[in-house]
């Protein structure tokens, strides 16, 4: 249906809270970078409006840091922009600080506990090679 992926790789060693944070995060960032993945708006029997939703599934996956670093390089060597997460911005509390906190770091020492990609199918399945399925 799709000719492209929505994929979200999770550090697998995070609590559940930080999980979910990570996920709403990147997510935002997909949706910023590809605006017509939204749809239409979607009203109940009664006529209430709720939000638009995304009309791609998203998968979520889990790896070790490992496998994660691996992913990200990936992502870099094959031009493919990311949402990304490192575990130093779970210490900030506003946008401002996170974007401070990522920029020191590159992609070599960087402790991404999470990142999203959207591009072609048979694209993200070479780059989050050695991911699984989040249990």
């Amino acid at each position: 249906m799709f000719d492209t992926k929505f994929a979200i790789v999770l550090r697998d060693d995070l609590p559940v809270w930080q999980k979910l944070n990570v996920t709403a995060f990147l997510t935002s960032g997909i949706v910023a970078q590809f605006p017509d993945i939204i749809g239409e708006p979607y009203r109940d029997r009664t006529g209430n409006l709720y939000n638009p939703l995304s009309i791609q599934p998203v998968i979520v996956l889990s790896a070790d840091q490992a496998v994660l670093g691996t992913i990200h390089r990936r992502t870099l060597e094959r031009g493919v922009t990311t949402s990304l997460y490192v575990e130093e911005m779970f210490a900030t509390g506003f946008d401002a600080a996170n974007r401070t906190v990522f920029a020191e770091f590159a992609p070599e020492d960087a402790k991404v506990v999470g990142l999203a990609l959207r591009a072609e199918k048979k694209i993200v399945d070479k780059i989050t090679k050695g991911a699984r399925m989040h249990a």
